[in-house]
């Protein structure tokens, strides 16, 4: 048992690894995006199912509490937390529709929309992201293994390339956790509100 620990610690190092050589010049380039559109205003919207949507909430918690500041709460939305609307939407339109129908009922232009798959192929991802970029939002991916059809509609694509979904998944949580601290960072000094 202590070795298939060792083995999945491993694993795990070698996953972060991945990101530190591949995604750091464009995980800067989202805490930019991020940075720039709360500045003005702007919300975020986060989506994902199952793992992901756990990812979502989280994301969006750290944006409307805090993350380590003290400061005031900016706009963030998960879009897997509220069951009468997931139930009827999924009820009425079908489950591809129902992040794409909240996309169009929330999101306005300027606005941030980030959509977690960790296979990058989540048809109710991908159709609230082709959605969100008609209307001016930019998008970014949270993504696994080669980006699945949301690497290719994402303005942004953070695609950790591992065909593991557990390891995808603990290297998503890193990445939101060092955007949320940067844009953080951004956005509040450490004396105070801006």
């Amino acid at each position: 048992m202590e070795n298939e620990i060792r083995r999945q610690l491993l694993s795990h190092r070698e996953a972060v690894e991945t990101i530190e050589r591949s995604l750091v010049p464009r995980i800067v380039a989202v805490v930019d995006l991020l940075a720039d559109a709360l500045a003005k205003g702007n919300k975020l919207l986060v989506m994902g199912n199952g793992g992901s949507a756990a990812d979502a909430q989280h994301f969006a918690a750290e944006i409307v509490g805090r993350f380590k500041l003290e400061r005031r709460a900016l706009p963030a939305i998960a879009l897997s937390t509220d069951t009468s609307i997931l139930t009827a939407i999924g009820n009425d339109y079908g489950f591809e529709a129902v992040f794409a129908r909240q996309v169009e009922a929330l999101a306005a232009e300027g606005d941030v929309v980030v959509g977690i798959s960790t296979s990058g192929s989540s048809k109710n991802v991908h159709l609230a992201m082709l959605l969100a970029g008609k209307m001016g939002c930019r998008t970014v991916g949270l993504l696994g293994r080669d980006g699945g059809t949301i690497k290719g509609i994402a303005d942004i694509d953070l695609t950790v390339p591992c065909q593991d979904t557990p390891r995808v998944q603990e290297c998503h949580i890193t990445i939101i956790h060092i955007m949320c601290d940067l844009v953080e960072k951004r956005l509040f000094s450490v004396k105070g509100e801006k």
